[in-house]
């Protein structure tokens, strides 16, 4: 059995270029896709965010019409409901990657606001490359890559990755309302971007980091972390 730690944002809003705050949070299946295989794998799963505060769901997330229907709503919102590790967190400051056997990111528009400039995270982002161990971001949580450039280059530069797209935000109705877009932001942070098909999964392996561009992405990169755990 392998311990993963889950850093997530800790906030339920994400402020756009008209200073308006736009209600969001965690996207739930980027949760309990992955919440679900490591479970059924075996593994323990620890929830970290910054300040240890309990994580909020974003309400789109949870309905019928990007889960596939009711029954995929209901199978989502019974996961978080049973998922005691979303109600309990740790602070992302006191998290110890040395108790830990992978590190996975889930998106929603929350990292955008929180993680792409959290300090810790960064830190903790640095350390989990360097270690080896397989280090998970899914569709808009590379947004933390972000604060691994706060003091300089990010470690991450070079790394072949992708994320939630510009024609992804656009079709879902941001890209002429954001502070900014994910792609543009890690194409300048130095990584090696790629782009596949709007909505399909697609991810990408590089060395130990897994990173998924949506979330269709997040259950096929969560098979890879469970594949690479043994």
């Amino acid at each position: 059995m392998s311990k993963i730690l889950f850093v997530m944002t800790g906030v339920d809003y994400w402020t756009l270029a008209d200073g308006t705050k736009h209600p969001t949070g965690y996207w739930a299946e980027e949760v309990v896709a992955p919440y679900d295989a490591f479970k059924a794998a075996g593994h323990e799963i620890v929830v970290a965010t910054p300040g240890g505060v309990v994580p909020t769901v974003d309400r789109g997330s949870l309905a019928p019409e990007v889960n596939g229907g009711a029954d995929g709503a209901d199978a989502i919102a019974r996961t978080l409901a049973e998922a005691t590790e979303l109600r309990k967190p740790i602070r992302l400051e006191d998290a110890d990657l040395a108790e830990y056997d992978a590190v996975y990111y889930p998106g929603g528009h929350g990292p955008m606001e929180d993680l792409s400039v959290n300090a810790d995270s960064g830190a903790l982002l640095d350390a989990a490359l360097a270690s080896g161990k397989p280090l998970g971001v899914v569709c808009h949580a590379p947004a933390a890559l972000l604060a691994t450039a706060i003091d300089g280059d990010s470690s991450f530069a070079g790394y072949r990755v992708t994320g939630f797209t510009n024609a992804e935000e656009a079709q879902a109705g941001f890209a002429d309302k954001a502070k900014w877009l994910l792609e543009d932001r890690l194409v300048e942070l130095g990584v090696d971007f790629r782009v596949g098909e709007p909505w399909a999964p697609h991810i990408e392996i590089d060395r130990n980091l897994y990173t998924g561009q949506n979330p269709a992405s997040s259950a096929p990169l969560a098979a890879e972390i469970v594949k690479a755990l043994g």
